[in-house]
């Protein structure tokens, strides 16, 4: 099946910058700070949770703010609204204790991606 894009449609969400973040009041479960868990999922569909931090403690760096839920929406469950925050994972914890014991690596994560650590 093939679908047409409508590019009026996508510049309008790309005229300013954070367009996509969405102005709702939803009380967020993590702030700076918080050690969090990465929740080690297997979806059938579609997910942008990274293998490699699944199951994976890591700290919260920055909340993003309020965006729809990428794999709802791809599932058909609707928008799904929620806060994505920055996640700082050391180097170790996500490849072993031969990766450099000063490197870091931020990923930008859902709220439904993280359980407290």
């Amino acid at each position: 099946m093939s679908r047409k894009v409508d590019l009026e449609v996508v510049s309008r969400l790309y005229q300013k910058a954070g367009a996509v973040r969405l102005k709702m009041d939803i009380e967020p479960r993590f702030k700076p700070g918080d050690r969090v868990r990465a929740r080690n999922i297997n979806p059938a569909g579609h997910t942008r949770l990274p293998r490699y931090v699944r199951g994976k403690e890591g700290v919260v760096e920055r909340d993003n703010g309020i965006f729809h839920f990428p794999d709802a929406r791809v599932a058909g469950d609707g928008d799904q609204p929620q806060h994505n925050y920055s996640v700082r994972f050391d180097a170790q914890e996500l490849w072993g204790p031969g990766a450099p014991a000063t490197d870091c690596l931020n990923i930008d994560l859902w709220e439904d991606y993280l359980d407290n650590a």
